[in-house]
């Protein structure tokens, strides 16, 4: 068992491949959530994995799980997974990387003929970045029971196409029940999507748990009027407004330094006409720290402020709270599978917080779950440019085969 390892040069080539769906002028790639690309990128998989022996299912919110089976079948299956879908301007790793490396697993185990007494299975959670579809990971979160089906079908993007709709468009609506699939264990593995692995040479992160995260959607509203006959002093500029709580959404997370991060990263601007005074502004906010009582503690003043600002300008200002995602510490036991699996290995490796959302953090809350992370270039991450080494890939993949085996074989 512990002298199987990957193909490396297999995993890199599936990686590759699969970027050619949806491919960016700087070498990204954009495949956003239930597009014609998503689901070019989801029948590839599925041929992939039938190619690979797999049994393949797909439950009512369009998450996917192939597995190949054990010896034991009424065990629970032993999963890893993440996500085919994109931002709109993202790389060739994020997501599909925990997607290749689990179909790299099968095809590793099939090669040395090895069988398990767990089925392996690999997942692919419907809408994880949520930048089509707000909020992120609702696949898995419908899976977990953090939402309802019917919510999760109604989530609509900015031109009114739900999720359910799309679903049943692309042909990846699912007859079984979402959530209705138990898992011995869930690992999942993922480039870094920050700096600290690569500033510290260290080829694995072994994910301790995950930060906290607040998403809020803003609307500020003033008055529409003209630009050259109304004076500055009669004015109620929502864009203004909304550039002020903009800098204080900044300026709180300076404030919480260096754990908080805050992002104002979606901005519509209502008439948006170069000479007409904005009279309302739609925003996005996103607020992150690793400690909930903090994370709590910036919502407050987030809304103080929005309340303040709206006050001093005559201004009306909405925020609402549409995704809380609470701080998180993954299963003990499979933690350490993937910590040992990195030292059997001689791979470097760090204990480590992940400062982003992953599909994992909700599956935490129905089974026992781990993460691997890699590192990326410069920690750079929902960008074109978004880069990893075949060898670090091929590293985590092998940590990956490891713990599941660990966890796969009684």
């Amino acid at each position: 068992m512990r002298n199987i390892r990957i193909n490396g040069e297999r995993l890199w080539a599936s990686l590759m491949a699969m970027a050619e769906i949806g491919p960016t002028e700087k070498g990204g790639s954009c495949r956003l959530a239930l597009t014609d690309l998503d689901r070019q990128a989801r029948d590839l998989f599925v041929e992939w994995c039938e190619e690979a022996g797999c049994t393949v299912s797909v439950d009512a919110m369009g998450n996917i799980f192939a597995r190949r089976p054990g010896r034991d079948p009424d065990l629970a299956p032993v999963a890893t997974g993440s996500h085919l879908d994109t931002q709109p301007t993202g790389g060739k790793f994020d997501g599909v990387f925990g997607v290749l490396a689990g179909l790299e697993v099968i095809r590793t185990l099939n090669d040395h003929d090895y069988d398990t007494d767990a089925p392996i299975e690999i997942s692919v959670w419907t809408n994880e970045e949520g930048s089509r579809f707000p909020p992120a990971m609702i696949g898995s979160g419908v899976f977990a029971g953090v939402f309802d089906l019917e919510y999760g079908h109604s989530r609509a993007d900015l031109d009114g196409a739900t999720i359910g709709g799309e679903l049943q468009r692309i042909g990846y609506a699912g007859a079984a029940p979402c959530g209705d699939h138990p898992f011995r264990a869930f690992f999942e593995t993922h480039i870094e999507q920050g700096p600290i692995l690569e500033a510290e040479n260290k080829t694995i992160g072994v994910v301790m748990g995950a930060q906290g995260q607040r998403w809020y959607e803003v609307t500020v509203r003033g008055a529409e009027a003209h630009a050259g006959t109304t004076p500055m002093n009669r004015r109620r500029d929502a864009l203004v407004g909304a550039a002020r709580l903009v800098e204080r959404v900044n300026g709180i997370a300076l404030d919480h330094a260096p754990d908080a991060v805050s992002t104002v990263g979606l901005m519509q601007v209502s008439p948006n006409s170069r000479n007409t005074i904005p009279g309302e502004v739609f925003f996005s906010i996103d607020l992150r720290h690793p400690s909930d009582a903090m994370l709590k503690a910036m919502d407050e003043e987030i809304r103080a402020a929005c309340q303040v600002i709206a006050a001093d300008m005559d201004l009306e200002c909405v925020i609402e709270e549409i995704w809380h995602t609470p701080a998180l510490t993954f299963d003990p036991d499979c933690v350490d599978a993937v910590r040992e699996a990195a030292a059997e290995a001689g791979y470097p490796s760090r204990d480590i917080v992940s400062g982003a959302g992953h599909d994992a953090c909700y599956i935490s809350r129905v089974a026992p779950t781990g993460m691997v992370f890699v590192p990326c270039a410069d920690g750079i991450s929902h960008n074109e440019i978004e880069s990893a080494t075949p060898e670090d890939l091929a590293a985590g993949c092998n940590v990956l085969l490891q713990a599941m085996l660990r966890r796969a074989v009684v």
